[in-house]
């Protein structure tokens, strides 16, 4: 069986030869630059090949998360309102504002209706590796979102071609050693902690809900076409943030306020039978139930303590039942970056043995790969998974 086939077979809830054994490697900086530090961080077509190589070479079935290549423009999934288009109403003016490491895009956009301001931040942390952020956010009141939501140019055609073609290029160079998956820019809640701060929008659901439900459609309505788009281009896997509305909130919280706006969106990415991902990299457990009724097929990445709060991976494959894949992880810091080789083929050893009964169940690195992660580790991680993943 192909990694291609056991992965989209798992995905499908159908049989496979073992359980899937892969890796999350961001498309930029970070553990890619560790293994090709001469590579340029803005080349995502030459990352992504070397994203499938890197894999291939480790022996995992491949899963290549396209992020930054087909995310643009960036705002679409790293936060603000589009400063990369003007039109007649919409008047960018955008000033970069250098400080150390950082570059901030300091933007002003003027429309008939007022001025929104954000500034757009980028960290190199180290050689190669980035951090993106809204540092300031546009939207500070309610009229600030009627302006955008009046005025935020949409999304430019030419995103239909270029998503194909970028799709295209990468999965003809993967063939039968994996699956693709483009980030789709957020589930609502997360999309809408992109355009104001996250306090404001922590508590907006309380305080002003008619704001709040304003706010959770635009930022619904405002991703559609890209999401549309990636869907389109042959992506075999949409992932979609989840982190922001976690565990913490409550499960009550979760299903009354957030659940409703993110399942009309994951019913949207799903209407084409692409299958969904959703990304809650933190508090998970009490969230469980609530992702049946969002109507998931996959969620990741069950994150065991103390990055995350699943230190009962059976519990929680109990819980779940097979209604939707477990996208399973073991711990990529404490575990795969600073662990010693025993200590990773124990925990992948024992993951697996809870994992992989009745299926619909993928293990990986639970987040990113980071720098300075140990490749035999990599590789003992692999070959365990595979030793003990046969069904």
């Amino acid at each position: 069986m192909t990694s291609r086939e056991r992965l989209l077979n798992t995905i499908k809830g159908e049989a496979a030869d073992r359980i899937p054994a892969t890796f999350f490697i961001l498309d930029q900086g970070h553990f890619i630059n560790q293994v090709y530090p001469d590579i340029d961080p803005w080349d995502f077509s030459a990352i992504q090949l070397k994203v499938i190589e890197i894999q291939k070479q480790l022996g995992a079935d491949v899963f290549v998360r396209m992020l930054h290549d087909i995310n643009d423009p960036l705002h679409i999934h790293m936060g603000g309102v589009d400063i990369s288009q003007q039109t007649e109403n919409w008047e960018v003016k955008t000033e970069d504002i250098i400080n150390g490491n950082t570059t901030i895009k300091r933007s002003t956009i003027r429309t008939p209706m007022g001025t929104l301001t954000q500034d757009f931040s980028i960290n190199e942390v180290f050689k190669g590796t980035f951090m993106h952020a809204c540092t300031k956010k546009p939207i500070e009141s309610p009229k600030d979102l009627e302006i955008a939501m009046r005025y935020e140019p949409r999304m430019p055609e030419s995103f239909k071609t270029e998503a194909k073609r970028k799709v295209q290029e990468i999965k003809a160079a993967l063939g039968d050693d994996g699956i693709i998956g483009a980030w789709a820019p957020h589930g609502p809640f997360n999309n809408a902690s992109l355009l104001i701060p996250l306090d404001e929008l922590y508590s907006l659901f309380l305080e002003d809900y008619g704001y709040y439900e304003t706010l959770m459609n635009f930022a619904a309505d405002r991703i559609l076409d890209y999401t549309a788009a990636m869907d389109a281009a042959g992506a075999d896997v949409l992932c979609v943030g989840g982190n922001v509305p976690g565990g913490f909130l409550g499960k009550r919280m979760y299903d009354e306020y957030i659940l409703p706006f993110e399942k009309k969106y994951i019913d949207f990415c799903q209407q084409n039978g692409t299958p969904a991902m959703y990304h809650n990299c933190g508090e998970i457990m009490n969230l469980l139930e609530s992702y049946k009724e969002v109507g998931l097929k996959m969620v990741e990445p069950f994150s065991p303590p103390p990055l995350g709060d699943v230190a009962d991976l059976a519990e929680a494959k109990r819980i779940v039942n097979g209604d939707y894949v477990m996208v399973v992880g073991v711990d990529q810091v404490n575990l795969l970056k600073n662990g010693t080789l025993d200590e990773v083929k124990r925990v992948t050893e024992e993951t697996v043995k809870i994992a992989k009964p009745g299926g619909k169940t993928i293990i990986q690195s639970a987040d990113f790969l980071e720098y300075d992660t140990p490749l035999e580790n990599l590789e003992a991680f692999i070959k365990t998974a595979n030793e003990y993943g046969g069904y």
